[in-house]
């Protein structure tokens, strides 16, 4: 499990991110992020009951928590970021959800390997 100071948690977190934020996406994921002013970086996971019923639904969130979890100390602090799983994440199993968090952190610059994104240019794109 993420260590609770790596958690979205607030309703009003995720609206933040989702609404000011940067997004990438591919075929399972969509990853959105934004600056968030302080030293760690904050991850949410939300899955849509279009993705199923909740057996389903929970299923997908812990596999989606489970590659960020071997993956966040990799990522840059300073950022608040939320998985959102897509349709095609149905018959997934882990090892495609972990490459799908892999790609969409490294497209979104928040790996530590890369220059991290400069918060203050942050746009809508």
């Amino acid at each position: 499990m993420l260590p609770r100071k790596n958690r979205l948690t607030r309703s009003s977190d995720f609206q933040r991110v989702r609404s000011r934020g940067r997004s990438w996406s591919d075929r399972l994921l969509v990853l959105s992020r934004v600056p968030n002013d302080l030293e760690v970086t904050r991850f949410g996971f939300s899955v849509s009951r279009r993705i199923g019923g909740a057996v389903v639904r929970n299923r997908v969130r812990r596999l989606m928590r489970e590659a960020v979890r071997l993956q966040h100390d990799l990522v840059a602090p300073g950022w608040d970021v939320v998985f959102i799983a897509r349709k095609g994440i149905n018959g997934a199993d882990y090892w495609a959800v972990e490459d799908s968090v892999t790609r969409l952190l490294r497209l979104a610059g928040l790996s530590r390997s890369q220059e991290r994104p400069s918060p203050g240019t942050e746009g809508n794109g």
